[in-house]
């Protein structure tokens, strides 16, 4: 069957379109095609992607729509879990439009970015969004992570969370408070809010041990240099090279001689046995004289941290 025109159907396009375009029903209901959303289509060896199912749910809104919430994080590649629905927001109520598997937002005064060519929410107006979609800690993984890897400001994640109001603008700010500059990763993120949640003074993050050249000589995940301890997360299963681990073998015998201690934790010291890592940390702190230590773990991380599957 000839199809008219330059239809294109490598990008998702409503069912109507296809039909109109010369594709008979049973070719759209048949094995070349697959359903992206309800009543939306695309060829069916195209790759699914973020962008892909954007774009699909983008598909029936005016072009000043944009994609917002968990679609916006997946797109910009936030490293949370997310909820599976796709979100759009348009600017005035009057465009808003209901589809299956898809949430829609109005908001008026919205800034835009375009990331792989689709219209996204900004970073830091997604940090707001996605009060309502994620946990305390996991919003803080997000907003730790735009501050490293995406060059935003923490001041902008907090100027966006006070501009904003309602329920997500609440537990936006109370996120906000916790994001920090320089955290490597989503887990070290995990960590520091499971000490920190359990009442132990914040540590310093990264912080970088210099020769008298300036040259680093150690960086430290977290730490509390006043009595020199040192908490790192270690997210191998397994020694993929012996020289590295030997190496940090050798770098962690180099901090006991500088008289630091280092406590090392795994992914199943923050999602099966978080309060074994509360105590261990907590227990040493104590033993090094911390200044601020209550004298005993406060009880606010278990809400938090129920045991989750243990990943990596």
């Amino acid at each position: 069957m000839q199809i008219k025109g330059d239809f294109n159907t490598r990008r998702p396009f409503p069912r109507w379109r296809g039909i109109a375009a010369g594709l008979g029903r049973a070719s759209l209901d048949g094995p070349g095609f697959r359903r992206i959303l309800y009543g939306v289509l695309v060829a069916a060896d195209v790759p699914d992607s973020p962008q892909l199912r954007a774009e699909a749910a983008l598909l029936c809104f005016f072009d000043n729509a944009f994609a917002s919430h968990a679609t916006a994080a997946r797109i910009w590649g936030v490293p949370v879990r997310l909820p599976p629905d796709e979100h759009v927001t348009v600017p005035e109520v009057g465009h808003r439009l209901r589809r299956a598997g898809v949430t829609c937002h109005v908001r008026s005064d919205a800034d835009v970015s375009v990331v792989g060519g689709v219209r996204v929410s900004t970073l830091p107006d997604l940090f707001v969004e996605l009060a309502t979609l994620l946990p305390l800690v996991e919003l803080v993984v997000a907003g730790d992570w735009m501050v490293r890897r995406k060059g935003v400001r923490v001041d902008q994640l907090i100027q966006a969370a006070g501009s904003a109001g309602g329920r997500a603008g609440d537990l936006a700010r109370r996120a906000a408070a916790y994001v920090r500059e320089k955290v490597d990763s989503p887990m070290e993120t995990r960590l520091r809010m499971l000490l920190v949640l359990a009442g132990i003074p914040e540590p310093r993050v990264n912080l970088e041990i210099r020769t008298e050249d300036g040259e680093v000589l150690r960086r430290y995940d977290l730490s509390w240099p006043g009595v020199r301890v040192i908490v790192e997360y270690d997210g191998r299963h397994h020694v993929e090279r012996v020289e590295q681990w030997e190496a940090d073998l050798t770098r962690r015998e180099a901090i006991d001689d500088s008289e630091w201690r280092i406590v090392v934790i795994v992914s199943s010291g923050i999602y099966k046995h978080p309060e074994h890592t509360v105590q261990r940390v907590h227990t040493l702190l104590r033993a090094r004289g911390l200044a601020g230590l209550p004298a005993r773990p406060r009880e606010d991380w278990r809400p938090h941290f129920p045991g989750w599957a243990d990943v990596a």
